[in-house]
């Protein structure tokens, strides 16, 4: 696999995080939760620690000035604010505009997308520039606290294959660089072969490194995220006792004497303290009691070396059970590419279709082995059928939580202030439903934002909160997926609404309508009873392309409202579109199969 091969990941894993940082970024306010700004720094960290990874400089340099940002947020030297969440919103759609041009294969520069990110970049240096000036001005931080320069050591055995898949070692130490000061690097040839045995595509090299920086381990590991599975990576805090530094030596391949020099030649430890641990590690090995006595752990040398508190401890193997359990979570996960789903799919519809001619041709026999064969294939082929759909189910979650920027941006255009609500996100959907249902959904919230929640003044007037709701609800309901927009606004004016319909000739004026029938007028062609056209809605178009869009997916769609308490539109749609449960029937010498969805009785 070469570098064109790991693009994608990059760019699908890209995606996902500054998804996250979407998210995180838009409940921030003055009282900003630190984890969720460390969360949100650690993100653009390791999009442009990976950027740099594939030579993408542009990519980089944007980031490293919106990460520079975040840097002194977590410092405490820049208040977090809506137009700092705004800014840092716009650096995200920057961010990802720059990974989509990467996606289509320009991984240069484009200069219509550099002129629309040097406006962001200013800004982001006027909150740099007093952060800056107030920085010459400070002491330098003691050591052990948030921004004080360490030491750290680096033990790093890159994996034979690393470079046969795209990865060049010495960019990862280049990238370092940009990071801290190598303070002392020794490169370690021990597992190299013969001349006649060397694949000139194979990495024989490993590393060990002094590495002084302000970051955190978290930090220094991201670095090398995307060859974690390639490589054998040892990260030692600073002042780590002589113990770590054993554990260290028995863990790796070469001789213990001589990486011991090694690491005493990179100033991490001394050469005395090595040989006295490793004698004195070696005499407790070899005597009578070693034998059944359980080893002791390091938490528990550390706390009795008062080094820490035990309760640091504690808080540290708690964290690390929690990262195991995230790391299994993780292997028992696979990418598939979706084209290949596909074509799962519709090799199990062909597998069914000829399962049905089986059935019918075992029907005309009287064979009760081939009848019992044939129950019991019909039952496998089932399970099949089940598992490669459940294969395409994918959480609703992530489409849903699109809107929170949605309704983020158009409520400050608006000027209201408003809410949104997600419920039911674990709900599972085919993927090709999720994917054609975002813009119905979009038009659906931004309309219920224009038209159904009034301005902060209005909803006082009416008394009601001033804040409004938007609720974006999912849950199965009989074999469907249901899906309901609700808004708790001033509700549907039905008489307006009526009134509007016999004008155009939609209804006739002497005819009794229900409420939903009243409702449904909406959702024609041209109906609005918009005063005014805004640039959300106003302009009769978009509701009918709402149901059209909905209708195409085999669903349906429904109003209902309360006046002064708001509205919901209900959406039904089916679990999945690739495969259609059918009733066959006859008429004449045609056969006919009718949807099962279809069929009331």
């Amino acid at each position: 696999m070469d570098l064109e091969d790991a693009l994608p990941t990059f760019i699908a894993e890209c995606r996902e995080l500054l998804d996250a940082m979407e998210a995180a970024l838009l409940p921030l306010d003055a009282n900003a939760d630190p984890e969720a700004v460390n969360a949100i720094f650690r993100a653009a960290h390791t999009i442009k620690g990976s950027a740099g990874l594939f030579g993408l400089d542009h990519v980089v340099a944007f980031t490293h000035v919106a990460e520079s940002v975040l840097d002194e947020v977590r410092a405490g030297h820049v208040a977090v604010g809506p137009d700092l969440v705004a800014l840092l919103l716009g650096c995200c759609d920057h961010m990802r505009a720059l990974t989509d041009e990467v996606a289509s294969g320009r991984t240069e520069p484009v200069a219509a997308l550099e002129e629309q990110g040097e406006p962001l970049l200013a800004a982001l240096r006027k909150h740099l520039a007093p952060a800056a000036h107030g920085a010459a001005a400070s002491p330098t931080p003691a050591a052990g606290t948030p921004g004080a320069v360490r030491c750290w050591h680096l033990s790093v055995r890159f994996g034979a294959d690393v470079m046969r898949n795209g990865m060049d070692p010495l960019s990862f130490i280049r990238y370092l660089g940009t990071m801290g000061e190598i303070k002392a690097l020794e490169t370690l040839a021990d597992a190299l072969p013969a001349a006649d045995a060397m694949d000139p595509e194979c990495c024989y090299l490993g590393v060990e490194m002094a590495f002084e920086t302000t970051a955190d381990k978290a930090q220094i590991e991201s670095v090398f995220e995307f060859v974690l599975d390639d490589i054998t990576l040892h990260i030692l805090p600073p002042a780590s006792g002589i113990d770590d530094f054993v554990a260290l030596i028995r863990a790796l391949p070469e001789a213990p004497a001589r990486l011991g020099e090694i690491l005493a030649r990179c100033g991490s430890v001394t050469e005395h303290e090595i040989r006295r641990a490793l004698a004195a590690q070696a005499s407790t090995a070899s005597s009578p009691s070693s034998a059944t006595a359980e080893p002791q752990r390091l938490g528990e040398i550390l706390v009795a070396q008062r080094a820490v508190p035990p309760a640091v401890v504690d808080a540290a193997l708690d964290q690390q059970a929690k990262t195991r359990a995230v790391k299994v979570r993780e292997s028992q996960s696979v990418r598939v590419d979706s084209d290949k789903l596909d074509r799962l799919i519709d090799l199990v519809g062909e597998l069914i279709i000829a399962q049905a001619g089986a059935s019918l041709a075992a029907r005309r026999t009287v064979d009760l082995d081939l009848h019992e064969a044939h129950s019991t294939l019909a039952g496998l082929v089932q399970e099949v059928r089940d598992s490669a759909l459940q294969l395409r189910m994918v959480k609703i979650g992530a489409t849903f939580n699109r809107f929170q920027r949605v309704v983020h941006d158009v409520s400050r255009e608006l000027g209201k202030d408003i809410a949104l609500v997600v419920r039911g996100e674990d709900t599972e959907l085919d993927k090709t439903v999720v994917e054609k249902i975002g813009d119905p959904l979009t038009h659906l919230v931004r309309n219920a934002m224009d038209h159904g929640i009034g301005t902060p003044e209005q909803r006082r007037a009416l008394g009601q909160n001033e804040r409004g709701t938007i609720t974006l609800e999912a849950y199965h309901d009989a074999g469907n997926v249901v899906i309901e927009v609700r808004d708790d606004g001033q509700g549907l004016n039905r008489e307006r609404i009526l009134a509007k319909g016999i004008e155009r000739g939609l209804v006739d004026a002497d005819k009794t309508l229900s409420d939903a029938e009243v409702f449904n007028l909406i959702f024609e062609p041209g109906f609005s009873t918009a005063e005014t056209v805004t640039n959300l809605s106003g302009r009769g178009v978009g509701m009918d392309v709402v149901k059209r869009n909905i209708t195409a997916l085999r669903g349906t769609v429904g109003v209902s409202s309360q006046p002064g308490q708001g509205t919901t539109v209900t959406v039904r749609l089916p679990l999945t579109l690739a495969i259609i449960d059918g009733f066959q029937i006859g008429v004449g010498h045609s056969v006919f199969v009718v949807p099962l969805d279809v069929v009331d009785e």
